[in-house]
């Protein structure tokens, strides 16, 4: 069953070796109960954890039930320790978060068991006499009852050998006998018993003792012919290496066992989450504020109009005015009927006048902006009233006194009353109240409220005395057609007011579409860089999710080599502490969307921001904090999948 031939092993303390097997050759056959004495550094824990597969042999060969070990992978190995060995271990190794039943069932994890594991657990349990006990803790259970525990759980995969490492050690006299006597029965039943004892009268129990020395064997004696119930068990290793990852039943099993080490340690989890948490939540307050942002400067940019130029007199090269020697076109209403006519590249076209003035309702005054605009300005710039109506073409011609006021102006001089068919004097005209515009709020320090509109004709003649016109707007009919307008419009002021090509500029036309453009495209930077600071605090949370984990392996270490003593492979383990990482990870995500939700609903509020919640920017953020989990669970993963099961064990 188990043969070894001239194995060696030494180990590398420091800048010394010590040679804890020297050419050890030996053969144990189905059924028997060895008994491995020796000395404290005589080697025989080492030949064991060989036996064990829990080694490897520097050199010499393995050959167990026919099959070279040393040819087999790792995968394989892990498959042979779950199918076909049980461990029981002089430190019990139980796990304490997890009641006794469970840590009886923790092989099955990592085996192909389909049926009902639990009851075959607390047969197991009853075997050794503590079916009764199967919901405690080991914590509320004394040394022996955990090592009886520990016998439960090795013989769960019903395993053909059973290792079992000085099982009294920890032991009272009482309690050892007992042990003893659970391991005499398993081998009278035909289980291969291979034991690791310093005590004699524990060897005694054994039919075979192997006594050690200086990594030798000293003495091999047999008490009797043991009655190995010889019986082809190699079909059992076979194949034992290609469990599915990904079973469904087994993935169950690691997210359970995810959520116990997660809840097991809760402040920690909790720290954890936390940093999770705060990183998702900022995400999803910055991404609504940008959204927000966005959303309100769109809103403003179309009352700019779409398609827009802007006709002003003075040179746009510094301030918008014409510096030292040159002159500012003075425009009229001729031009602008001239630039009505150019079409199809023109569909709309105002003449615009600004000034200052004093509006007064009964005993109260407010000092307030006065535009004059054509028929064709409401529809441009998003003008027209949503109280009362816009201004006729023959009020327009006719120079009536008729206005609409900003709602900032309305507010000062009528609170909550109705403005309409009232009368206010305007630099003490009287003007009749028609409209009142539409809200548009603030562009920069501009109150774009606080405005009274009059037909351009009557703001010119009765109210700002001029005969010119501040500006022309031209909405253009395509933006295809922006380029072309523009060049067909200065091409008609330099004509009309004899202008050479080589004159200093005395006008200037803007393309308010530009301006549109860059206020979006500032809009859209905000809100990623918004997005960015706040992703920074994702990373900064997963930074601290890695460390956790690099400090619950170093704190588990013990734990991953029993898991990798009972079969866990390396995938395995990688998949149980991903799931762990993706699991705090996803959790601090999840709370974190509702809190940056929430965050959003306050700032708005409160605060008055304009916010806006996208369920791109949820998903985003969630996604993102599952990333964070795998990316930097990946490393602790990696680093607890790689220690080697005797060294994880012995681990201080």
């Amino acid at each position: 069953m188990i043969e070894v031939t001239n194995i060696a092993r030494t180990y590398q303390i420091g800048e010394s070796s010590v040679n804890a097997l020297r050419g050890v050759s030996l053969k144990i056959e189905q059924g028997e109960f060895v008994a491995i004495m020796g000395a404290s550094g005589s080697g025989k824990s080492t030949l064991m954890h060989i036996l064990g597969l829990l080694d490897v042999p520097d050199s010499g060969e393995y050959r167990l039930m026919g099959r070279e070990v040393s040819k087999m992978s790792e995968d394989e190995l892990a498959g042979i320790r779950n199918n076909v060995a049980g461990f029981v271990f002089q430190q019990f190794h139980l796990l304490t978060r997890m009641s006794t039943i469970d840590n009886v069932m923790l092989p099955s994890i990592y085996s192909h068991d389909a049926g009902d594991v639990r009851s075959a657990a607390l047969k197991c349990l009853e075997m050794v006499g503590l079916g009764h006990r199967a919901d405690h803790r080991p914590n509320q259970m004394s040394g022996g009852e955990q090592q009886r525990v520990a016998i439960a759980r090795a013989l769960i995969r019903d395993p053909m050998i059973i290792f079992a490492d000085e099982p009294t050690g920890n032991l009272d006299t009482k309690n050892s006998h007992e042990i003893m006597r659970i391991l005499t029965e398993l081998h009278e039943k035909g289980k291969t018993i291979i034991m690791v004892t310093h005590e004699p009268d524990i060897a005694e129990y054994a039919s075979r003792v192997i006594t050690m020395k200086d990594g030798q064997v000293l003495e091999d004696r047999r008490k009797e012919t043991a009655s190995a119930q010889q019986a082809n068990a190699g079909a059992r290793v076979l194949d034992v290496g290609h469990l599915p990852l990904f079973q469904p039943g087994r993935m169950a099993g690691f997210v359970i066992q995810a959520f116990r080490s997660i809840v097991a340690n809760k402040i920690r989890t909790l720290l954890s989450v936390l940093g999770i948490l705060v990183g998702v939540a900022s995400v999803i307050a910055m991404m609504a504020l940008g959204s927000g942002a966005k959303a309100a400067m769109e809103e403003q940019l179309k009352s700019m109009g779409s398609n827009l130029l802007s006709v002003r007199g003075g040179s746009a090269k510094i301030g918008g005015a014409a510096q030292g020697v040159g002159t500012v076109t003075r425009f009229t209403e001729k031009d602008a009927q001239a630039i009505a006519e150019l079409t199809p590249l023109v569909s709309r076209v105002s003449g615009d006048v600004t000034g200052s003035a004093q509006a007064v309702y009964l005993d109260k005054n407010w000092s307030t902006g006065v535009e004059g605009v054509d028929f064709d300005f409401g529809k441009m710039r998003a003008a027209e009233p949503t109280v009362g109506r816009w201004f006729t073409r023959d009020e327009i011609q006719s120079r009536e006194k008729v206005a609409i006021l900003g709602t900032t102006v309305v507010s000062q001089l009528f609170g909550n009353q109705n403005p309409i068919d009232r009368t206010v004097k305007i630099n003490r005209i009287n003007f009749k109240v028609i409209g009142v515009a539409p809200a548009k709020g603030f562009a920069g320090p501009r109150d774009q409220d606080d405005v009274i509109l009059v037909p351009v004709t009557t703001a010119m003649y009765r109210v700002l005395g001029k005969d010119y016109l501040d500006g022309i707007f031209v909405e253009v009919s395509s933006a295809e057609n922006i380029a072309p307008a523009k060049e067909a419009i200065d091409a008609l002021i330099r004509k009309r007011h004899k202008l050479q090509a080589s004159d200093e500029d005395s006008f200037n036309i803007r393309d308010m579409t530009q301006f549109q453009q860059m206020l979006s495209s500032t809009t859209q930077t905000m809100s990623m860089l918004l997005g960015s600071i706040a992703a920074i605090s994702l990373v900064v949370g997963g930074i601290g999710i890695m460390n956790i984990m690099l400090v619950s392996v170093t704190e588990r270490t013990k734990e991953i080599g029993l898991r990798k003593a009972i079969g866990a492979r390396r995938s395995d383990i990688m998949l149980q502490f991903l799931i762990e990482s993706v699991g705090m990870t996803l959790t601090g995500g999840l709370i974190g969307v509702a809190v940056g939700v929430g965050a959003s609903m306050i700032l708005s509020t409160v605060a008055g921001w304009a916010v806006k919640t996208s369920l791109f920017s949820v998903l985003l953020a969630t996604t993102f904090s599952v990333m964070i989990g795998l990316f930097f669970g990946l490393w602790p993963a990696r680093k607890a999948a790689g220690l080697k099961p005797v060294e994880a064990l012995r681990y201080e």
